[in-house]
């Protein structure tokens, strides 16, 4: 057993954050801040986080088939994010439900979900619409079919539509149905912040890769679009540059790494949630850990950060860096740090600013 003096408050800390992401992940299907309606008859709240732009709501409650089949149209309908979204949703919203339950047989009130996407533009950058309409439509004297329409300009909006979707059902313990309490629904939303983000620091604490899918998985519930990767510090440098392979000598450990496959796959894995990736490479300050690989990056033995910015190899490396980031992370903002310089010498920092600069224009990098 550890003695007091041996406590590592650093590990709580990175402790803390693990339990939170995944409390996030197993409890923020049902949790919301603003309840919008409230069924008393059979004591079922309905929750949606974040409140949606415009919205109105009635007094009935719908069955919802475990066999819910998808309808899609429109230029973007055919996406594999709309349907692998769904597919994913799916399994959220029946998590309990028995799917063993016969669909004929039983009257169940939504049995299809319509998805409608104008656009088949998937790429994702800072300002794609993100907008979504929602239609939840009872049964009434007009119409003995209930049916769920979503309706977006993106793919990105439709992952909204869908999570929003999978908030207003609820798993009925005494029934083992999944109902949706308090329809009709018509919903018109879209986010009221054009960056919605999350930071995470893996240089000072190392994330496994799915530990960070599920932080990622838990964004997309609150519908939060931009993920921080903070992935270099003085602590470590875990990242693999092919231009220059030592750099990820200044890891904690060999195992405590990202590949380029790695980094690759957690950028592929945020997009088909709508998520971008945000890369941050701290320079010229907290680079101690650059060294390790590369010792000529230090001023000197004794004094290993910032970074040596009187030599060319130090831009040839930092040029060498952001072109292979570049192939990785297609977001259109990049974030370079800049905290904890000595600001003293004007000429040098002039010097530092205008290289740094030509480097991010060379490479399209904001």
């Amino acid at each position: 057993m550890n003695s007091p003096s041996s406590f590592n408050p650093d590990s709580l800390l990175l402790a803390a954050f693990l339990l939170l992401s995944q409390l996030l992940l197993t409890t923020s299907r049902n949790i919301g801040l603003h309840q919008l309606n409230y069924h008393g008859a059979d004591d079922s709240p309905t929750y949606i986080w974040p409140l949606p732009s415009q919205y109105t709501s009635g007094n009935q409650t719908l069955t919802v088939n475990p066999n819910l089949t998808l309808f899609t149209s429109g230029n973007g309908g055919g996406s594999r994010i709309v349907s692998e979204a769904f597919d994913r949703y799916k399994r959220i919203i029946f998590e309990h439900a028995s799917l063993k339950l016969p669909s004929s047989g039983i009257d169940y009130d939504l049995n299809k979900l319509t998805i409608l996407v104008h656009s088949d533009d998937e790429e994702l950058q800072l300002g794609v619409d993100e907008s979504y309409n929602l239609l939840v439509a009872a049964r009434d004297a007009h119409s003995v079919i209930g049916e769920v329409t979503i309706e977006a300009n993106s793919v990105y909006g439709a992952l909204h539509g869908l999570e929003t979707l999978s908030q207003l059902c609820s798993f009925d313990y005494g029934t083992k149905t999944v109902k949706l309490y308090n329809a009709p629904w018509y919903i018109q939303d879209k986010p009221r912040f054009e960056y919605r983000g999350l930071l995470i620091d893996t240089s000072r604490h190392y994330l496994p890769i799915e530990i960070m899918k599920q932080v990622i998985e838990s964004m997309s519930y609150a519908k939060l679009n931009v993920l921080h990767w903070h992935i270099i510090d003085e602590q470590s440098f875990p990242l693999e540059v092919p231009s220059f392979p030592k750099l990820w000598k200044g890891a904690y450990t060999k195992w405590e790494r990202y590949t380029i496959d790695d980094a690759s796959e957690i950028v592929d894995f945020a997009k088909k949630r709508g998520i971008n990736v945000m890369a941050e490479v701290d320079v010229p300050g907290h680079a101690e850990s650059w060294g390790t690989g590369y010792p000529d990056l230090w001023p000197s033995s004794s004094c290993r950060e910032p970074l040596d910015v009187s030599k060319n190899f130090t831009f040839d490396l930092i040029s060498g860096i952001l072109s292979d980031m570049k192939k990785i992370f297609p977001f259109g903002l990049f974030h370079l740090g800049g905290d904890e310089v000595n600001t003293g010498n004007t000429y040098l920092l002039a010097f530092w600013s205008v290289s740094l600069i030509a480097n991010c224009l060379s490479l399209n990098l904001k």
